[in-house]
């Protein structure tokens, strides 16, 4: 169980990291930026939010792990039991708590 959810959170963590920062992703975040900015009625504000989810990595964290948790695994399902249609919501917060308490510690010490 320990090791699932270690497992879980290292490859949040990793796909977090690689979205928001890695070099890879960085023509994808451009290009959303860019229809975001573009002003065109509905499609710009949807590109918009997007964007602003693309760059900020606790924002990231949330919503990927409600889709890890609604599509690979929750971990507040099997810890705490939580309905199935409610336990992607804890896992997005859980994620981005995470994140924020892993980058804290992280600085720290550097």
């Amino acid at each position: 169980m320990m090791t699932t959810l270690l497992a879980w959170f290292l490859m949040s963590y990793g796909l977090m990291n690689i979205m928001v920062y890695g070099t890879i992703f960085k023509g994808l975040r451009n290009g959303i930026s860019d229809i975001g900015d573009a002003g065109i009625p509905i499609i710009s504000g949807v590109f918009h939010f997007i964007s602003g989810i693309l760059s900020c990595p606790m924002c990231f964290s949330a919503w990927g792990g409600f889709f890890l948790g609604l599509f690979i695994y929750s971990p507040s399902y099997e810890l705490f039991h939580t309905p199935t249609w409610i336990s992607w919501f804890f896992d997005g917060i859980m994620l981005s708590g995470a994140y924020r308490d892993w980058e804290t510690d992280r600085k720290s010490v550097v």
